[in-house]
């Protein structure tokens, strides 16, 4: 009995040509099947690749009902399918995530050929923390959901993640200087992997103004830092070794005493620690 049809959701470039990996460019030379979201675009790639599916579908945002059923079939059919966007990987801000479930749901294998991201390309590049991070894609261009999902980026203590078309931009940044504050440093990352490839850094303040005066062109990616934890207010040290000597005056071991002094005073464990330590 022959394995089933699977579903390849294939990372394609950018923009640079050579960063597409051998896996993705073996795949595509060997599908039957296609699912692209521009069929114009896919077909200049696949014409560099010298790779010729006998089929290339239109799959997109848009689609119908009925194309993701189509593929369906096409897969039951005992057919590959690879499911690329534009740009970037599948399902990640593009056209992809129901016709994945909806795959899995019916049993077909689903395998993911990694690649290139903006998402993760803006912030290698950016110099802001991506140990953690939030990815919103592009905002509502008005409304209250605009305003609440700026709120969510002005009070997110973890880098945020944006896109933005170019002739919005300038009203993006002008938005979170407004609920983030002027002073809020962002990253523009325009054109990725291209031959106008830029990253522009600095406060939102100052990025707005630059692209009200300079048009900008191009895909656009914005890395956005979290927000600053506000600092402890400073508790002086007689204080702190007046608190922890009662602490053990009232029968609380050592190590009690740290972590109490934590919980009251809110100093760092190590401070905590050299305090109670001190005390006879």
């Amino acid at each position: 009995m022959s394995p089933p049809a699977t579903l390849y959701v294939v990372a394609t470039p950018l923009g640079n040509l050579g960063d597409l990996t051998h896996r993705a460019e073996a795949v595509l030379r060997a599908v039957p099947v296609v699912a692209a979201e521009d069929t114009r675009r896919i077909r200049g790639l696949l014409s560099h690749l010298d790779a010729h599916p006998p089929t290339i579908v239109s799959f997109h945002a848009h689609s119908p009902e009925r194309r993701r059923e189509s593929l369906l079939e096409i897969l039951a059919d005992g057919r590959d399918v690879a499911l690329v966007t534009d740009a970037g990987t599948p399902g990640i801000s593009d056209p992809g995530e129901l016709l994945v479930a909806e795959v899995r749901a019916a049993g077909f294998p689903v395998v993911p050929i990694p690649g290139p991201s903006a998402v993760t390309t803006a912030l290698s590049a950016s110099g802001l923390p991506a140990d953690r991070y939030t990815f919103l894609g592009f905002l509502p261009r008005k409304g209250k959901e605009r305003e609440r999902m700026l709120a969510g980026v002005a009070q997110s203590p973890w880098t945020v993640v944006l896109y933005e078309a170019p002739p919005r931009l300038a009203d993006l940044l002008q938005d979170i200087a407004r609920v983030a504050g002027a002073e809020r440093q962002v990253v523009v990352a325009r054109e990725l992997t291209k031959l106008f490839e830029e990253f522009r850094a600095g406060t939102a303040a100052e990025l707005a103004a630059y692209y009200e005066a300079t048009e900008p062109r191009g895909e656009i990616t914005l890395v956005v830092a979290g927000r600053e934890e506000e600092a402890s207010p400073t508790v002086p040290a007689e204080d702190a070794g007046a608190h922890a000597a009662r602490l053990l005056g009232a029968g609380l071991s050592r190590k009690a005493a740290v972590q109490q002094l934590i919980q009251d005073l809110g100093i760092p464990r190590n401070e905590a620690y050299r305090i109670v330590t001190s005390l006879p």
